[in-house]
């Protein structure tokens, strides 16, 4: 038996918590997605113009002035993969907290001895929705833990790409497929 809703029964506010939390949410996402790609341009579409970030003890300050140095950064910085998970949102009217875990791989390669580099950090996000658009107002991160292994690529020992010199990388902007390749075209 299907049961149908009329407009008496809708409660809109619900509708309006999930339709901010996914807001929320993608903002996350594209800033892990604009970190991956080397895209500073994602990263400060996160941010208010005023907004203050505080990367537990690495950076504290302006995120505008974060994003300058992640401008020169980025584009020379080793191959990495953020995962966000675990995310919370509470909504407070216009202003939301979001804490998030974000689980970074990164490989260092072009140096003497490499390394892959695994950490999981927290960030604490205190969210603004100003003229109908949500963004970070203020990022405070606590860093979890970390663990580094000497870099070995097998590619399942073989049975994922028996010759990984085939296989399509990721990369950054402008390089990378997502920045490349027309998807609304076949």
């Amino acid at each position: 038996m299907t049961q149908t809703l009329d407009e008496s029964q809708l409660d809109i506010s619900a509708l309006q918590a999930l339709i901010d939390k996914q807001a929320i949410h993608e903002v996350l996402i594209r800033y892990c997605r604009g970190a991956d790609r080397g895209d500073a341009d994602l990263i400060a579409a996160a941010y208010h113009d005023d907004a203050i970030e505080d990367h537990g003890g690495t950076f504290k300050g302006k995120a505008s002035d974060y994003i300058e140095m992640l401008r020169k950064v980025l584009p020379s910085a080793p191959r990495m993969t953020h995962a966000t998970t675990n995310v919370l949102i509470e909504l407070d009217g216009d202003r939301a907290r979001a804490e998030s875990y974000i689980m970074t791989f990164s490989r260092r390669d072009g140096i003497e001895d490499p390394f892959d580099s695994l950490t999981m950090a927290r960030v604490v996000d205190r969210f603004e929705r100003r003229e109908s658009r949500w963004a970070i107002a203020h990022r405070r991160l606590a860093w979890e833990w970390n663990h580094e292994m000497p870099l070995k690529e097998s590619w399942g020992r073989g049975a994922i790409a028996p010759d990984p010199d085939k296989l399509v990388r990721g990369g950054k902007k402008p390089d990378d497929l997502l920045y490349n390749w027309d998807w609304t075209q076949s």
